[in-house]
């Protein structure tokens, strides 16, 4: 199969994600299907909810090894929100559980401070930390959306492409190698969003 694949492991709105690739130009498959995945160009892997659930069914799917395998291969993979979660060694959403481990790092919950409100939730601003292909056009200090209680903590700052400040900053995006993953959600994103769909499609 050529072109781009979002991962159908049933937990996000796969449907958003594919009509924001449409909308600029690009047409995406949407299978839960191994050897399908295996076989994508480019990947994409959203996620709503809980890191427990989604792991666990990434595993019963049989997906986490075709998903490993792309991006071993050196393939475009693009991670949305838990996406970017499940990249990682550990999570402690309820629990400690183990994520796909492509990344040193743990996924922990944003701290109980007085007037900030968990989750994190509505739109916020980008700093630029690494110009990622994936952010090219998109402006310094661009507003994106965000749904999220807990983030990414890399243990290898090298990797970290975007912040966002909530008051402190945290991770929002990575980028290693043929890797992006974004803890916003860029089919939620109107313009920037869709630029950053838009240059993920055109690698």
């Amino acid at each position: 199969m050529q072109g781009i694949l979002i991962v159908d492991y049933g937990m996000a709105n796969l449907r958003s994600v594919q009509k924001g690739f449409e909308k600029v130009g690009f047409a995406a498959e949407i299978s839960g299907d191994p050897s399908r995945v295996g076989e994508a160009d480019k990947l994409v892997l959203p996620g709503v909810g809980a890191f427990r659930d989604a792991i666990a069914r990434l595993h019963e799917s049989r997906l986490a090894e075709p998903i490993l395998d792309h991006v071993k291969a050196g393939r475009p993979f693009l991670g949305i929100c838990l996406g970017l979660q499940l990249l990682f060694a550990k999570s402690y959403e309820d629990g400690e559980y183990t994520g796909l481990n492509l990344f040193p790092g743990d996924v922990v919950r944003f701290p109980d401070v007085p007037g900030l409100k968990v989750p994190h939730m509505g739109w916020n601003q980008l700093r630029i930390r690494r110009p990622a292909p994936l952010f090219r056009d998109v402006p310094e200090g661009s507003a994106v959306y965000f749904v999220h209680s807990y983030y990414a903590a890399p243990k290898n700052a090298g990797i970290v492409a975007t912040e966002t400040d909530y008051p402190e900053p945290f991770t929002s995006a990575i980028w290693h190698e043929n890797v992006f993953a974004t803890q916003f959600h860029p089919e939620k994103s109107q313009r920037v969003g869709l630029t950053m769909l838009r240059n993920f499609a055109a690698l």
